[in-house]
């Protein structure tokens, strides 16, 4: 479809080391062959990743360079392996190059991929500092720590059924770099409970739970 008008990307999920395919637009009817196209996989509609002209690869591109295929039939795009800085949206734009319009070959397609990729969170940390103690209760601030996953993750939890509310703060060296979260709790415990501190991100899950004794 042409880029004006266009439905939302497809989106195609992956985790950082593993091998991913991004499906194109347009297979290449069995009578003909890659020769007759040229192919581009574009990042960003700016950043060319991969592409074939006439049959022959164009060199790879730095940061792709021992890293990308081509599926000479459905033209799909293998990354592999993948990395965070691989998040974000790729443009499949083929020419059939044995049909021109004013002279150029045309576009039989040009449509959007969305890929998302995921970095695994460690197990959450949970630890446990007391302020002040008194007959009644015990005064404590709790941190839950987590790090080195993608994307930006939430910090949740609960004690004995009820929900936390954490103060989260975040460390990450860019929007594509592996984030470090934190968050802290400021409790007064009346009595021994069970917390659960759980670390979100793009559907997954890593949680840890600590007594906290009176």
């Amino acid at each position: 479809c042409p880029r004006t008008g266009c439905a939302l990307p497809k989106e195609v999920k992956s985790k950082v080391g593993e091998k991913v395919g991004l499906p194109c637009c347009h297979e290449i009817p069995s009578s003909e062959s890659l020769s007759n196209y040229r192919v581009y996989w574009q990042r960003n509609t700016r950043e060319v990743v991969l592409a074939y002209s006439e049959g022959k690869k164009i060199p790879d591109y730095d940061q792709y360079v021992n890293r990308t295929e081509l599926d000479s039939k459905n033209l799909t795009l293998w990354i592999y392996p993948v990395e965070i800085l691989d998040n974000g949206t790729y443009q499949c734009v083929v020419q059939n190059l044995r049909i021109s319009q004013d002279f150029s070959p045309r576009v039989v397609c040009d449509a959007p991929v969305s890929l998302s990729v995921t970095a695994d969170f460690s197990e959450p940390n949970i630890t446990s500092d007391v302020i002040n103690t008194t007959c009644e209760s015990t005064e404590m601030v709790v941190t839950c720590s987590s790090y080195g996953g993608f994307p930006k993750p939430k910090i949740s939890g609960f004690f004995n059924n009820g929900s936390l509310v954490w103060n989260t703060t975040w460390v990450s060296e860019s929007s594509l770099s592996p984030y470090n979260v934190t968050g802290k709790l400021h409790l007064n415990v009346t009595k021994d409970i069970n917390l659960t501190c759980s670390v979100e991100y793009n559907g997954f899950v890593k949680s840890t739970s600590l007594l906290l004794s009176r």
